[in-house]
């Protein structure tokens, strides 16, 4: 379901076969050599399936009729190639979260960025090459809310003669955190911008689509990881939830971190993790050398630091020993299960113990996986993140934070505005007028004490504003939080680039004193950051990715309320540096 081959002749089809099948994965279909790279093909077919979770069966959009969707595997330097074919009313673009997509910015899918949707009827194929990645990353939906449902696993393994930074693990396992929704979530976005209102929450979180024992008749749709004594095991972890930062534990387990956002890390040994929307990372899990008379939880459960209302529900999984004495699953059933501690939900503790947590992320920063962060900068930026208001159109009362006002997010107090023409195009052909400006502001128009008494006046402006940067470029953007409506963590992500952490902190940024305090040794590279809540964080790239490359928080409610701006980045002066022109099937507005 999740591959398709192109029309060969059929002993050439069985020998391609053969050769897949020889793969750690079944899904990967199509090599030509063992050790050169290759180019991978699936088809992606955009359909409605009907599913059942919490005793309520609904119609949900997918890929292939899974939910979640197909898993993509590639090793680095592989050449993928993605047919989308949309059989529903929604429109749809594919985005491949974290993969950088040098010179390849049309195949990065974000809609009305990078290219128009793909309307019911028609297709698009998505054409990239993974270079210098390796790890776990996933593709989801880039629309409205439809990555509630249309999202999966992206995982690259290292070339043929590379081997793991560590041991070869005797299994690997993603796991896929999401959110179940009985209502449809393109209503509740709809309603929610309608009346300005923050918008209902979803119903359960989930591994791998299933809710497990702790929510109502979902003691059936429970994922279980069956393992062995004494052998390691690699969880590939990633949080495709629209709305929720999670923490993650297994019960009596400890387990040791070995990778962010598909880069190698310095390992971490921990017995509980956060991962934001948008963030991946991979553990190594060793077992108990006998097999224990007891099954333990796996759970995840958010971590929240906004004011509004939210899922404050908790998905469990369940950790097996295979036992040879003891296989049968009905006795595993009567078995005590452990549970794990995780911290309180909202506590200042807890936003204490996720500073911690972060600041422990380091690269190797060693001769195979250097860390290229740049050491000067070009362009400084200095982005403030959060929430504010919008006016409520006349003759309508809305339900934001007061009658007349509807939620808005905003960066340097600007909400993005979707054009209705894709940046990409509007870019590369010269037509911005009318499309987008570039006078997108470095720096707040108005300053004011970030962290502490919010300003009166909480209105945001409108507009479709981007940044323009020179090709090379080295660039270092803080990202401030507010106290406009809350204090609260924002997870952002960057679209082409991965960009390293060189500092973070509580309160406001101060300029004279934090860069002598930044890492510039060996600063953690990833692609999508949690600004802390009531805090800043500082980060540094190099744009040498030409093309146009969102930046927006992945709460998807506040995606939605426009926390999001464009970077464009130009043309540098030889061939392999300059974007090259559209794909003949680039989907039109």
């Amino acid at each position: 379901m999740g591959a398709y081959l192109p029309p060969y002749p059929a002993f050439i089809v069985a020998f391609l076969f053969a050769i897949a099948s020889l793969s750690v994965f079944p899904e990967v279909a199509f090599a030509t050599s063992k050790h050169a790279s290759v180019t991978r093909h699936y088809k992606f077919d955009i359909k409605l399936k009907n599913v059942t979770r919490l005793c309520r069966t609904k119609a949900i959009v997918t890929v292939n009729g899974k939910f979640p969707g197909p898993r993509i595997i590639a090793r680095e330097g592989d050449r993928v190639i993605v047919k989308v074919v949309n059989h529903v009313s929604n429109n749809i673009s594919i985005h491949w979260h974290g993969v950088r997509q040098l010179q390849s910015g049309w195949a990065d899918g974000p809609s009305y960025i990078t290219q128009c949707p793909i309307q019911t009827g028609q297709s698009y194929v998505y054409n990239f090459t993974i270079v210098g990645q390796r790890g776990t990353l996933f593709w989801h939906a880039h629309i409205t809310w439809l990555r509630s449902t249309v999202y999966g696993p992206l995982i690259i393994l290292p070339k043929h003669n590379a081997s793991y930074p560590f041991a070869k693990p005797h299994k690997e396992v993603p796991i896929i955190f999401g959110e179940w929704w009985n209502a449809d979530p393109e209503a509740v976005l709809q309603q929610a911008l309608q009346t300005g209102a923050g918008p209902n929450v979803s119903d359960a979180y989930t591994f791998n689509g299933l809710p497990g024992p702790l929510y109502n008749c979902s003691q059936k749709d429970t994922f279980r990881l069956k393992v062995k004594p004494g052998k390691t095991y690699l969880l590939r972890l990633i949080n495709a939830a629209l709305n929720d930062e999670l923490f993650f534990t297994i019960a009596n387990h400890t387990f040791t971190i070995v990778e962010a956002d598909a880069i190698y890390i310095k390992p971490i040994k921990t017995n509980i993790l956060l991962l934001t929307p948008g963030q991946t990372t991979n553990i190594l899990l060793k077992t108990k050398p006998q097999a224990p008379n007891a099954t333990f939880f796996i759970l995840a459960k958010p971590y929240i630091t906004g004011m509004g209302t939210f899922d404050n529900t908790t998905v469990a999984g369940i950790l097996e020993y295979e036992n040879p004495s003891n296989s049968s699953s009905t006795n595993s059933n009567k078995l005590p299960t452990f549970k794990p501690f995780l911290p309180p939900i909202n506590a200042s503790i807890t936003t204490s113990f996720v500073m911690n947590f972060t600041r422990k992320f380091r690269s190797l920063a060693n001769a195979q996986f250097p860390a290229n962060v740049p050491q000067t900068v070009q362009k400084k930026f200095f982005f403030t993140v959060g929430l504010g208001t919008s006016r409520c159109p006349k003759n309508q009362t809305c339900q934001g934070p007061t009658n007349s006002s509807k939620f808005a997010a905003s960066i340097n107090n600007f909400s993005f505005a979707l054009p209705t023409t894709a940046l990409l195009q509007a870019h590369f052909f010269g037509k911005s007028n009318g499309v987008y400006t570039t006078d997108f502001p470095s720096f707040p128009l108005h300053q004011f004490n970030y962290t502490g008494t919010p300003p009166n006046n909480t209105l945001v402006s409108n507009g479709t504003k981007a940044v323009v940067l020179p090709f090379n470029t080295s660039v270092e953007i803080v990202l401030q939080d507010t106290s406009i409506l809350g204090a609260e963590s924002h997870p952002l992500h960057l679209h082409g680039f991965n960009f390293y952490i060189v500092g973070q902190g509580f309160g406001n940024y101060d300029s004279n004193k934090d860069p002598a305090k930044y890492n510039l040794v060996d600063p953690v590279e990833r692609n999508t950051v949690g600004v802390p809540a009531g805090g800043w964080v500082a980060i540094r790239f190099l744009a040498d990715n030409p093309g146009v490359w969102l930046m927006h928080c992945h709460f998807d409610v506040h995606l939605s309320w426009g926390l999001r701006m464009a970077w464009v980045v130009q043309d540098g002066k030889l061939p392999n540096q300059k974007l090259p022109p559209p794909p003949s099937d680039l989907p039109k507005c």
